[in-house]
């Protein structure tokens, strides 16, 4: 056998490349038995194995590759046989130069390789300092990534710049290795969350941030801004459970994008009461003289100088920071002032009861439960078999701040009688008398009793926040049965013609003809469908953790479960004048049990009405559908949570515009006036975008959906033709290819399927057609065009091919390998 008398590290037993050679033979037979067991016996032969192992990893390059490969199986064996040979591994100066040399290697090894190499060459043992030196070489190499993986391998970071390590990081938009980098140290994870927050003080230039990186590979400027900073900085302080008041301008700025929101609500919207905005204002401003000098500046653009000064009054501005007319309008104030508000609010009372559903049952049968005594008798009769239980649950407005809601009120409403669960009260009281699994047992009893059932409105929703108040929950949605989601039956409902009008007002009626109210969605919608009336949904963004509930806040949260009730029983008695099967109570128990995930919402009182577009559904007499067009012929804007929807679009013809990441949704509205565009937006953007434009001229798309059912939905509404000659006829390169396959594989368009649900590649049944994306074509799609049987060609082009810029080379590059093909 041959031996290398070279090199003091080279084994003087059989040759390790030999020993390779013996084991590529086996995995390329996939006899894996015998290739385990020659590695084994192979090693066991060689005089140094861990050298035997570098000579044979120097000698070839295939072990970068990724995947379960051949050197995956033989660094693995091999660990499990020094395991076993505890006498192999070496120490001192030896060992040092097999770790300087394999060390030399880890920047280019594969994941699934470096914890074997690392264990076997016990680089955990090494010096530290050399470790750090290597590290910092591959950072000066620009090998950010692999520096930071290193780094984490060998539980470097305390010993490093988290500054200098993560930056080059951000910039490549490997936020998930950043993550990792600080996962296991919180020292870290502060300094981390403290320079991001930085960063986004809005003195900061963020250029300063890349100056130092100029030329930097795999830069993503689109992936750099504040807006972005600003959701990994919420990501990290929810995942680390990290004080939030460590980061104090991306809270002041989410506390600002609060207060306007609140603005919006109370000023334009009108749908805010004046005791809920001024307790979210108080809690969202506090004592920060920064967010209360932006609340004495929209107060001004809002108000008039009385009406900023008594608010400034109410929310306990200090006098110094308000503008000499609003100061001297405070000195003014009487307190007539509040006398003329109260009286204008008891009109305001007195006019919703006739516009808004009521409670049928008397003010005393609603009961607000804050001890045991009082809870174990609403138990007793919710808790019995073949009750109807109208179950609804509420909890502050988070306004996108760290942290899951937490269930503030539970509701339970039967025929008679609804019960109000003062929940953080009663598990409090409960944890305290040490018997804190006490109320989740009767709350699991309740949801897992088939014999009880329950009615709810996005359940889904309010079980996840249910699991976040209380950890003994959290299964409670795997376990329940019995359970009717009227969610999920609103999207079932079929709302004819004449059923859409609801107290003599169409849909199609002003805003100004609804007397300034806003659309109904959600819930009240279907209230408003099926009981004749909205709710008043003026509470629900109440800080309902608040202590006393005000009375509006207890009528409309037994509102709000007793609805259910009513809808149900109205359901049940006519079916089929809604549009449903006439076996509607078997039917609703047995399918709906098995609970509709409900997509991820911030506020589920906020969640969009499956009941229609602008109320409107599959109808029992559908209106005559708009003309036929052709993709050309339809141009359309879409919001920036919809860029998959539009990339669908471009590749089938339509003329698309989508918004970048950090533009606001209102732009939108300016591209489609300016251009005639339609606008595509989804969820609660719809209801502002809509008013901005022309009837008809904005759509909002079920959100949850993928890319492909947001188009057909689309192409559906708007009548939208798609020929064959459409498809790929706004991406020059891929409709180039297109053509020239069609050309060499005579595929005539008859021979082409019809049915746009199924991806082109479905539907292309030549035996020889592939369908891959080119490099520079701006469709967007990397999966839908590719198929197994067919991909095994695409190796064949070469890359001449594919980097021709001139359509002529492309075309001429083309010609031979396809018709090589044939």
């Amino acid at each position: 056998m041959n031996q290398d008398s070279n090199s003091s590290d080279q084994p003087t037993g059989q040759d390790p490349l030999v020993l390779l050679k013996t084991l590529r033979l086996l995995w390329t037979k996939q006899e894996l038995g015998k290739l385990k067991e020659e590695i084994r016996r192979g090693f066991a032969r060689l005089e140094d194995p861990l050298a035997g192992l570098l000579a044979m990893l120097e000698s070839s390059s295939d072990w970068k590759g990724k995947g379960h490969s051949l050197w995956y199986c033989i660094t693995t064996e091999l660990q499990l046989w020094m395991k076993a040979h505890p006498a192999v591994p070496q120490s001192g100066t030896k060992l040092k130069k097999l770790q300087a040399r394999v060390l030399g290697m880890l920047s280019q090894c594969p994941a699934n390789l470096l914890d074997p190499l690392m264990s076997i060459y016990q680089l955990h043992t090494a010096d530290r300092n050399y470790l750090l030196e290597h590290v910092s070489h591959l950072y000066l190499q620009g090998n950010y990534k692999e520096a930071a993986m290193l780094s984490i391998k060998l539980k470097l970071q305390p010993d490093q710049d988290v500054e200098k390590m993560c930056t080059p990081l951000l910039l490549q938009d490997k936020a998930n290795v950043v993550e990792e980098y600080v996962a296991e140290y919180p020292e870290l994870q502060r300094k981390l969350l403290h320079t991001l927050d930085t960063w986004c003080e809005p003195s900061f230039n963020i250029r300063d941030i890349i100056r130092p990186y100029q030329g930097l590979s795999n830069y993503k400027p689109d992936k750099f801004n504040r807006r972005v900073l600003s959701k990994l900085i919420f990501r990290l302080l929810e995942r680390f459970n990290v004080d939030s008041a460590l980061c104090p301008n991306v809270i002041n700025q989410r506390h600002l994008r609060t207060l306007n929101y609140l603005f919006y609500k109370r000023f334009v919207e009108k749908t805010m009461t004046e005791e809920n905005w001024a307790d979210h204002i108080q809690s969202t401003v506090g004592e920060n003289r920064w967010l209360q000098g932006h609340l004495v500046q929209s107060l001004l653009r809002h108000c008039d100088a009385r009406g900023a000064a008594r608010w400034a009054r109410h929310c306990q501005v200090p006098p110094e920071m308000l503008p000499h007319a609003v100061a001297e309008e405070l000195q003014k104030l009487h307190i007539q002032d509040r006398v003329g508000e109260v009286t204008k609010a008891d009109n305001y009372e007195a006019s919703k009861k006739k516009d808004y559903y009521q409670l049928p049952i008397p003010r005393e049968n609603i009961h607000f439960l804050q001890t045991w005594e009082e809870t174990l008798q609403c138990w007793e009769k919710v808790l019995q078999a073949g009750q109807v239980v109208g179950v609804d649950m509420e909890w502050k407005p988070s306004f996108g701040m760290v942290g899951k809601p937490r269930v503030a009120l539970l509701q339970l409403a039967l025929k008679d009688e609804v019960f109000l669960l003062d929940l953080p009260r009663l598990l409090e009281q409960a944890e305290a008398e040490g018997e804190k699994e006490k109320l989740p047992h009767f709350i699991q009893m309740l949801f897992s009793d088939a014999a009880i059932t329950k009615l709810g409105y996005g359940m889904s929703g309010d079980l996840s926040s249910l699991a976040a108040t209380c950890s003994a929950l959290k299964d409670t949605e795997k376990q329940m049965q019995g359970v009717v989601d009227l969610l999920a039956v609103d999207k079932q409902l079929q709302w004819g013609k004449d059923s859409r009008k609801v107290d003599g007002l169409s849909p199609e009626h002003s805003h100004e003809e609804r007397g300034g109210r806003q659309p109904e969605k959600g819930l009240s919608l279907l209230v408003q469908h099926v009981l004749g009336k909205p709710l008043d949904k003026t509470e629900r963004l109440s800080n309902w953790e608040k202590r006393p509930l005000r009375e509006e806040q207890i009528l409309y949260a037994a509102s709000d479960a007793y609805c259910l009730l009513e809808i149900y029983e109205r359901l049940c008695k006519d079916p089929e004048s809604f549009g449903l099967g006439s076996d509607l109570t078997e039917s609703l128990v047995g399918k709906q049990s098995k609970k509709p995930r409900a997509k991820k919402q911030l506020n589920k009182q906020e969640a969009p009405s499956p009941s229609g577009q602008e109320l409107q559904g599959p109808s029992t007499e559908p209106s005559r559908p708009p003309a036929p067009i052709s993709p050309q012929e339809f141009s359309v804007v879409c919001d920036n949570m919809l860029q998959g929807l539009g990339r669908y679009l471009r590749c089938l013809g339509v003329d698309v515009r989508l918004l970048d990441n950090e533009d606001d949704h209102r732009k939108a509205a300016e591209i489609a006036r300016q251009e005639g565009r339609v606008i595509l937006t989804s969820g609660l953007p719809y209801q502002t975008l809509r008013s901005q434009v022309g009837e008809g001229r904005c759509f909002s798309v079920n959100c949850s959906q993928k890319a492909k059912e947001q188009a057909l939905q689309v192409l559906k509404h708007f009548n939208v033709q798609v020929s064959l000659g459409d498809i790929f006829s706004r991406c020059q390169r891929s409709w180039l290819l297109q053509n020239l396959l069609f050309q060499h594989f005579s595929l005539a368009p008859a021979r082409l399927g019809t049915d746009l649900s199924r991806p082109l590649c479905q539907r292309l049944w030549h035996p020889l057609c592939f369908w891959r994306p080119l490099e520079g074509c701006t469709c967007g799609f990397s999966v839908y065009f590719s198929t197994v049987r067919v991909v095994k060609h695409w190796h064949r082009l070469s890359t001449e091919v594919m980097v021709a810029l001139l359509q002529e080379t492309f075309k001429d590059r083309l010609d031979v390998p396809l018709r090589n093909l044939i």
